[in-house]
């Protein structure tokens, strides 16, 4: 339903990254200041820190083991991003191995060499072609990781790229009116930099309709209230548009625009309706009389389902399938709905009948692994699938579900010389908490040549409501396969995909206790005959960032260190500095800084009220531009720590944002954690 993307929701706006430390680690850096390296490392052995990398505290890097480490680092794979609108072909995103960061690139057939169509030092990930005939393509790019997302009309032939939105603002392609003539449905957010004093109190989403060859707004479509309106669907008459609104995690709604009079009103929940669950738009039936929606609000997971306007009545279409709905999309002809189903961490493709439901026939030679995205071409019965697994990157292949057959479009880059079918398989390990909740992880294990127990890394996703998932894991399978690492990835409270009720235990005033899954982690780790729970570090990114950090204050005495990429120090100055767009949506989750008795409860679970705490080793790593944790909440930590005389890593990159995406500052901050782990648990 819809056609999303990684990262983004079905109208290609870019959605609260869920950060996970190991898609960083496939790509990671870390800041530099220029140190003289000690007299008994060469000099040119040295890593020198990337031009836009300031680093504190960080020893001198040897070159050799990041250049072990790289064979990994070159594996690439491709992600989808459009079908053609007429003909059988595809753009992707890929990083070429060497190049710095993801590109567009068009493949115009199966197995066709890729042809790049962008460049440069910011990356492109997604792009939606012109509707109609394909005759120019629109992408989002941001700078220097800011995410102040501008669109560009690029030429797929000359390959030149125009931007078509006004600067200050944050723009996603939301949609398409495809008459008389192709016009985007544009969505903006205003950014905090254009703001008097730095800071909105109040925040408007506007839709504007605008025609990408003219470079000016036809007109405001509407201005709605907040930051949260995303996943537009165009009604097939084009006189309306269903849209979601995302409140939280736990509660999102559906609403109906008037195309012609901007005019809204609620759909679900139903004016009056006291419920409180997640909507999210799909896609609408060809005849416009049907909406398709996941939505939580019949049981824990988030089911298909139909609703009819004319009656309102909702069928659930997906009841029998236990687990969250994720990505999903309509046939040309409506006659087959695919979507794909979040199974305990693994991503697997259903295709049902839009109507009773019923499930349709899949064919047996489906790729192994997890199919993470699925989406129909728009006028042939052919689906587009993203496929990865342990042993090798997302590659992208297609289902003909006329004929049953699939094919791979995409082949892995940059793995010569190695051997990924040798790769070990993940396994889904659960243990107790501390209240007696079942709590699970997914567990990787070195080779056997690794004797006896080993030193843990812990990867904490971000969110918080995102999940560790089974799949590739990038450079960070040389931590397991060489240096003998176990890496182990929890899914505390408050992660997605085993219902709302588990996703709910961490809100508010429950935060910490998603903290105490952590200590019973390394408890049941001691029960593990391959596992040394003495020797664990702590590593998370962005909302995992914090995990890290309240591990290094809360659990000082059960790890080894820490590894904090864009973490939160501070609850209250992160929702008070985080972009006004996005600050209520976050208010929802932790609570409202603003109210007293919150505001003390924050205070005091935020790691910077425990920095004297903090006495195992801590690396800090951090993009200048980031606009979701700010780059001041990792620079209030390690000031504080220096300011004790407590030695701390630290690694600021001016040119990156909410993680780094530049290859250079990647590989820096991994040869940083590999010194951090020898020095730490000495693997």
């Amino acid at each position: 339903m819809g056609r999303s993307g990684a990262g983004y929701d079905a109208g290609m706006r870019p959605t609260p990254r869920h950060f996970s430390l190991i898609a960083a680690l496939a790509a990671i850096v870390v800041f530099t200041a220029c140190t003289t390296p000690p007299a008994a490392v060469p000099v040119a052995a040295v890593l020198a820190p990337p031009a836009a990398m300031r680093t504190e505290g960080v020893p001198a890097l040897p070159a050799a083991p990041l250049e072990a480490a790289q064979r990994y680092n070159r594996v690439a794979g491709h992600g989808f991003a459009d079908w053609h609108p007429t003909r059988r072909e595809m753009l992707v995103s890929h990083r070429v191995p060497g190049a710095s960061t993801t590109q567009l690139f068009r493949v115009r057939a199966p197995m066709a060499p890729p042809e790049p169509l962008t460049d440069g030092a910011d990356p492109v990930a997604v792009a939606r072609w012109e509707p109609s005939q394909g005759q120019y393509i629109v992408f989002a790019r941001g700078r220097g990781g800011d995410e102040a997302y501008q669109l560009y009309r690029l030429d797929p032939d000359t390959r030149q790229a125009v931007q078509f939105t006004p600067d200050g603002q944050r723009h996603a392609l939301a949609g398409w009116l495809k008459a008389p003539r192709p016009t985007a449905i544009v969505s903006s957010v205003p950014l905090d930099r254009t703001a008097e004093g730095g800071s909105r109190a109040q925040i408007v989403t506007t839709l504007s309709l605008m025609d990408p060859m003219q470079q000016a707004p036809t007109r405001v479509l509407a201005e709605l209230p907040g930051g949260g309106w995303t996943g537009v669907e165009v009604a097939p008459d084009q006189k309306q548009l269903a849209i979601t609104r995302y409140v939280s995690a736990g509660e999102s709604e559906v609403w109906l625009i008037d195309i012609t009079s901007g005019q809204r009103k609620r759909l679900l929940p139903a004016p009056g309706e006291a419920l409180r669950a997640s909507h999210f738009v799909g896609a609408w039936s060809h005849d416009g009389r049907t909406l398709y929606k996941r939505s939580d609000r019949a049981s824990e997971f988030r089911e298909l389902m139909r609703y009819e306007l004319a009656s309102g009545e909702l069928t659930r279409l997906s009841a029998d399938t236990p687990w969250d709905v994720g990505s999903g999309s309509l046939s040309a002809d409506g006659q087959q709905l695919a979507f794909v189903a979040n199974v305990d961490g693994r991503d697997e493709l259903r295709l049902i009948d839009p109507t009773t439901g019923a499930a349709l026939p899949l064919p047996a030679a489906l790729p192994g692994g997890s199919i993470t995205h699925a989406d129909f071409h728009p006028s042939r019965p052919e689906l587009a699938l993203v496929v990865n697994s342990t042993q090798g990157p997302a590659q992208v292949h297609s289902l003909d579900v006329a004929t049953g057959s699939v094919t791979a479009w995409t082949r892995p880059a940059g793995i010569e010389g190695l051997d990924l079918a040798s790769l070990p398989e993940q396994q889904v390990v659960r243990w107790k908490s501390f209240d007696g909740l079942t709590v699970s992880g997914i567990l990787t294990l070195p080779p056997a040549r690794f004797t006896g127990r080993r030193p843990v890394l812990m990867l904490v996703h971000g969110g918080p409501e995102a999940q560790a998932k089974l799949g590739w894991m990038g450079r960070s399978n040389h931590l397991v396969q060489q240096l003998g690492i176990p890496i182990f990835q929890p899914n505390v409270r408050g992660s997605s995909g085993y219902g709302k009720t588990f996703l709910s235990l961490d809100n508010g005033r429950l935060r910490e206790d998603s903290v105490k899954d952590m200590g019973t982690a390394i408890d049941w780790m001691a029960t593990h005959p391959r596992l040394d729970a003495q020797r664990v570090v702590v590593a998370g990114g962005s909302y995992g960032g914090y995990m890290a950090l309240a591990a290094s204050t809360r659990l000082a005495d059960r790890i080894a260190g820490a590894v904090s990429s864009v973490g939160i120090s501070n609850f209250i100055s992160f929702l008070q500095n985080t972009e006004s767009y996005r600050r209520d949506l976050r208010r929802v989750e932790y609570g409202d800084e603003r109210e007293p008795a919150m505001r003390q409860f924050l205070t005091g679970i935020s790691p910077l009220a425990h920095a004297d705490k903090i006495t195992k080793p801590l690396l800090v790593v951090q993009g200048k531009n980031d606009p979701r944790v700010p780059w001041t909440e990792s620079e209030q930590i390690v000031r504080s720590l220096q300011a004790r005389g407590t030695p701390v890593w630290y690694l600021l990159a001016d040119n990156e944002g909410h993680g780094f995406a530049r290859r250079e500052n990647a590989d820096y901050y991994f040869a940083a954690l590999m010194q951090f782990l020898q020095q730490t648990v000495k693997p």
